[in-house]
C-alpha cells in the first residue's frame, strides 16, 4: 500500500487531520507537507514522515510526493492565485502516481455561478483534479463555526454591532473538527471514490441568529446593521483590510482580502450556503457539533 500525503501539515486544519490520521495509520505510512516543515518535528519523531514542500516552486514537489497513493490537499489560503499552486500539486502527486486526490473545497463548490471569489478558485482546481486522470473526492466543506466563534464574534463583542450584508440568508454552519474528522474518514475508508460531498452541520442558521446567539452567551448586546455590499466593503476598509487578493501581503498583518468577506456574504444573502446534509455522520459515525456547542467552547476567549 501506498502512503497517505497530507499537505499543509502545519496549518490548522493540516495538523489536526495529521494527528487523527497518526491514530489510525501506521505513521511510516504517512507523509506530512509542509514549507516550514520545521514546524512539524513533533510529528516527525512519531516515525511520519515529514517533507519540504512548496506549491509555488514546482521543482520542491515531485520528491515531496514520492510513495504517495492518497493526498490530501487542502486548499491554500491565497484567494485569486492559489489555483497554480493547487496545480502545481496536482500534477506531481500524478507524476508520482497518486492515485486518489481528496480536496477541501467549498459548499455548493461545483457550481460556476456561486458568486464568492473563494469559489472561483475552489471550482477551478474541482475541475483540475477531475482531468488529473487520479481519482477525487470533493469536501465542499460549509462555513466553520470556528470562524464565527472567533473572527466574527470578538470584533462584534467589542464593538457591540456587526454591519452585515447576508440578509437572512441560511449556512449550515460545520465545526472544523467534524470536516477534519470526515477527511480522515474519506482517506482511510472504502466508497468514496468520484464524489462530491456537501460537508455541513446539523442545522441552518443566518448570521442575525448566529450573533443573537453570541450576544445571549456573552451577556452583551449586539446590534446587528445590515448593510448593502458597498457598505460591507466600506467597514472592512476602515479596519485597514486590503480589498483585493492580490493586494494582500505575504506575512502580513490581515492574510486575506475583503472581496472575500464581501462576495461570501452575498452567496449566502442569495441561498448558496443554505445546506445540510448527513455526511459528517455518515462518513465519522458521529452526529456534527451544534453552532451554539463551539460558540460556547471559545465564549471564555471572548472580551469580557
Amino acid at each position: 500500500m501506498g502512503k497517505i500525503i497530507v499537505t499543509g501539515a502545519s496549518g490548522q486544519f493540516g495538523g489536526a487531520a495529521a494527528k487523527l490520521l497518526l491514530e489510525k495509520v501506521p505513521a511510516d505510512d504517512l507523509v506530512f507537507l509542509s514549507r516550514t516543515p520545521e514546524k512539524l518535528a513533533s510529528l516527525a519523531e512519531t516515525g511520519a514522515h515529514v517533507r519540504y514542500a512548496d506549491f509555488d516552486d514546482p521543482s520542491s514537489l515531485r520528491a515531496a510526493m514520492e510513495g504517495g497513493e492518497k493526498m490530501l490537499l487542502i486548499s491554500t489560503t491565497r484567494v485569486g492565485s492559489r489555483l497554480s499552486q493547487h496545480t502545481n500539486a496536482v500534477e506531481a502527486a500524478v507524476a508520482e502516481g497518486v492515485k486518489h486526490i481528496v480536496y477541501t473545497s467549498i459548499i455548493d463548490g461545483g457550481n460556476p455561478a456561486h458568486p464568492s471569489v473563494e469559489q472561483h478558485d475552489h471550482y477551478a482546481t474541482e475541475q483540475v483534479i477531475e482531468k488529473s486522470g487520479a481519482a477525487w473526492t470533493h469536501l465542499r466543506d460549509s462555513q466553520y463555526s470556528e470562524a464565527v466563534a472567533t473572527a466574527m464574534a470578538i470584533p462584534a463583542l467589542q464593538a457591540g454591532s456587526k454591519p452585515d450584508n447576508c440578509g437572512d440568508g441560511k449556512i449550515g454552519f460545520v465545526s472544523r473538527d467534524d470536516c477534519v474528522a470526515t477527511a480522515v474518514g474519506v482517506l482511510t475508508q472504502d466508497g468514496h471514490l468520484n464524489q462530491a460531498y456537501d460537508v455541513t452541520g446539523p442545522e441552518l442558521i443566518s448570521i442575525p441568529e448566529a450573533m443573537a446567539m453570541i450576544s445571549e452567551i456573552a451577556g452583551k448586546p449586539i446590534e446587528l446593521e445590515p448593510v448593502d455590499d458597498e457598505g460591507m466593503y466600506a467597514y472592512f476598509d476602515s479596519l485597514g483590510v486590503p480589498r483585493r487578493a492580490s493586494d494582500v501581503l505575504p506575512d502580513g498583518p490581515i492574510p486575506w482580502a475583503s472581496e472575500g468577506m464581501v462576495t461570501f456574504g452575498q452567496s449566502i444573502r442569495e441561498g448558496y450556503f443554505a445546506k445540510v446534509t448527513d455526511v459528517v455522520e455518515r462518513v465519522t459515525g458521529r452526529k456534527p457539533r451544534t453552532l451554539r456547542s463551539v460558540l460556547e467552547q471559545y465564549a471564555p476567549t471572548w472580551p469580557k
